[in-house]
């Protein structure tokens, strides 16, 4: 479910002192009750490599979109962390560059900024923008826990600020909703097996 961004804004999060300069996207509730101290399994989860967007449309929109980088020349290194823009590593505190760091995403370029006990931030760039996904434990108002998400972004001029009013339905029709419940299905199924 999309939540309102005071969702994300209102908590204080770590990432609001290294991204302050980002605008918060979108935020999404995660289909993924637990305990207090299950954040560990599901970053575990999104970096085990299982399709994050099992639906036929999700993967399809983005292999266009891939297919469009390509055609472009949207995702050349010289565009993404390091190129174009400096990690927001650069702008961690002591504490958290000190700190667990978390896994690097293979299937999708995510490069991990830190973890805590209820946040993890990785970090993609291209040549249209520079984002985050911060994903965070919140209690769920019954006395258990959930994930959430946060997509936060800086686009890149002009070209950044019509790609982002430009793929907006997509991400709210197709791809956010696929990967939302893809979320949700793993979780359960990782619950049922027992596996962590």
């Amino acid at each position: 479910m999309r939540l309102p961004r005071t969702a994300h804004t209102d908590r204080p999060w770590r990432i609001h002192e290294i991204a302050g300069d980002f605008h918060v996207e979108d935020v999404w509730e995660l289909p993924t009750p637990g305990g207090p101290d299950d954040l560990e399994r599901l970053v575990r989860q999104f970096a085990s490599g299982a399709d994050p967007v099992p639906s036929f449309l999700g993967r399809a929109l983005f292999e266009i979109r891939w297919k469009l980088g390509a055609l472009f020349g949207w995702d050349k290194p010289a565009d993404g962390i390091g190129g174009r823009v400096a990690t927001l590593r650069d702008r961690l505190p002591a504490d958290l560059r000190e700190g667990p760091r978390g896994p690097d995403l293979g299937s999708v370029p995510f490069s991990s900024l830190y973890q805590t006990h209820d946040e993890w931030a990785a970090e993609t760039a291209n040549r249209t923008v520079h984002g985050v996904m911060h994903i965070s434990w919140v209690p769920d108002g019954n006395g258990g826990y959930r994930g959430q998400m946060a997509v936060l972004v800086k686009p890149n001029g002009l070209l950044g600020a019509v790609y982002m009013v430009g793929i907006k339905p997509f991400r709210y029709l197709g791809v956010y909703p696929a990967l939302i419940r893809g979320i949700g299905r793993e979780w359960q199924a990782r619950s049922v097996s027992g596996a962590v």
